[in-house]
């Protein structure tokens, strides 16, 4: 459904444009939370730190793989935006081709070197069998997982973002069915809930795929549309590599802190396992109001108002600083009933543990819900070179901190490893936006006429700071003046 917005009362028009991402952000959460809480209850700590063990390890390669979908996915809409249909089949088709190649690299690549990596990482030993194990059945069903992406990218390309968040429920609640009883009655153990997160994620790829043949012509490919040219592949490679090195980023940094838990043992891995969990959910909210931003200043930026960009990125801000002192009172209070969720009983040291960093990270959420608002802003703006470098200090802040006070202070350094990486990206974003803002207030308020357009949010794995893979709008009638470029780059 169209929408702008390019009108209305900016926090108003922001909030409600973020409810449809939060929900669809939730959803993709439950996927981990429904796998840990089976797994944690029925298997125990061992294979629920097992199941944690191997998140950064999968992040790594399977989190590429998803921002790079979507980057295929932008040259679909641009066609779309421009009316040429050729143009879009032909980009479908190397989409296409390209995501099957990538799959069959994860398919062959990931099981075999997932022993090794697991060891590298230095996995516990008592968690190796089952960590290599769960590691190999997800990526050998890691094409159905780049395949649901993919498809669901190209929908959101054309326009529709509500039948991707209809196919992601429905995949959500087949997986909690699934984890359950191949965990459970069936006895696969942490086989059955990886089979369960593939089998789910195949179902929806068949959905989506008859979902494009009934409804959505314009997306069949022809004979002749799988030729692709040289020129297509680099294309689609120039937008789709880019976004997976900003997965591979935080992929890099999540690995790291891994190796350090690892070194802690099982409970401390087991520990970190559940409170992420927790953790995901509680930041969904403020992530899906950072993207909401980046839509809400695009599409103001094309429209040439200034003055409602400075306007709502002043009250994003404010909402995202509330929201994050609710969520940290509520992490914070209830964090261990939360946290028993996960676990059964006899496991109180990692209801302790777990409830440490959940305290750590809530009493540092306003760092988290202004890094995700600027840097949505910043994006919209058409500034990837800040968000990029902010992903990359990120990156060697969070490694550093769960190296080096990881060995000083045990779990809780750890812990604190996420705080001091929001710390390092607001430092730099604060600047940044602040230097926007005021070439903002420069610039002249020069509506164009109100034009209907379709924010696409093409987005990868989330995570408490990875937020916008793109942004894209479709179709693009608005070309913004150079004038307005230059004083921008002021």
């Amino acid at each position: 459904m169209a929408t702008s917005l390019t009108t209305g009362r900016p926090w108003r028009v922001i909030l409600s444009f973020s409810v449809p991402l939060l929900i669809g952000n939730v959803v993709q959460q439950l996927y981990q939370v429904v796998d840990t809480i089976v797994v944690g209850r029925e298997l125990g700590v061992n294979s629920l730190a097992a199941v944690g063990a191997t998140g950064s390890l999968l992040f790594l390669l399977l989190g590429f793989a998803w921002g790079m979908t979507s980057g295929f996915a932008i040259p679909t809409a641009q066609a779309y935006g421009a009316k040429d249909h050729a143009a879009v089949r032909r980009s479908v088709a190397t989409g296409t081709l390209l995501s099957a190649a990538a799959s069959i690299l994860i398919t062959i690549g990931g099981p075999l070197l997932a022993e090794p990596v697991l060891v590298l990482m230095q996995t516990p030993p008592e968690l190796l069998a089952e960590a290599t194990l769960f590691t190999q059945v997800s990526f050998l069903g890691g094409g159905a997982t780049m395949f649901f992406n993919y498809l669901s990218a190209i929908i959101r390309a054309i326009g529709d973002s509500k039948t991707p968040l209809v196919f992601l429920t429905i995949a959500c609640a087949l997986n909690v069915v699934l984890v359950i009883v191949l965990v459970g009655p069936v006895g696969w153990g942490v086989a059955g809930a990886a089979l369960a997160t593939v089998v789910s994620q195949a179902v929806s790829v068949v959905l989506c795929l008859e979902f494009v043949r009934r409804r959505m012509p314009m997306l069949h490919v022809r004979r002749a549309d799988w030729k692709v040219t040289r020129d297509d592949i680099a294309d689609h490679l120039r937008l789709g590599l880019p976004m997976g090195f900003q997965a591979s980023i935080i992929a890099i940094g999540t690995l790291v802190v891994q190796v350090a838990l690892n070194m802690l043992g099982a409970e401390a891995v087991a520990a970190y396992t559940t409170a992420s969990r927790v953790d995901s959910l509680a930041t969904a909210l403020l992530a899906s109001l950072g993207l909401a931003v980046s839509m809400y200043v695009a599409q103001n930026f094309g429209g040439r108002r200034p003055d409602r960009i400075r306007a709502g990125v002043k009250q994003a801000t404010w909402m995202a600083v509330i929201a994050s002192v609710i969520l940290g009172v509520v992490l914070i209070a209830f964090g261990t009933r939360l946290v028993r969720l996960f676990v059964g009983e006899g496991s109180d040291e990692v209801v302790e543990l777990a409830h440490l960093m959940l305290i750590i990270n809530g009493s540092s959420y306003a760092l988290l819900g202004v890094l995700f608002v600027l840097r949505g802003a910043l994006q919209g703006l058409g500034q990837a070179m800040i968000p990029t470098i902010t992903g990359i200090v990120e990156l060697f802040m969070r490694v550093g901190a769960a190296v080096v006070l990881g060995a000083v202070f045990g779990f809780g350094g750890v812990a604190a490893s996420n705080p001091l990486a929001w710390v390092g990206a607001v430092v730099i974003l604060i600047p940044a936006y602040v230097k926007a803002h005021r070439a903002l207030a420069k610039m002249p308020v020069d509506p164009l006429e109100p034009t209907l357009t379709t924010p696409i949010a093409l987005v990868g794995p989330d995570n408490s700071s990875l937020t916008v893979d793109a942004v894209v709008t479709q179709p693009v009638p608005i070309v913004v003046q150079r004038r307005w470029k230059k004083l921008l780059r002021r």
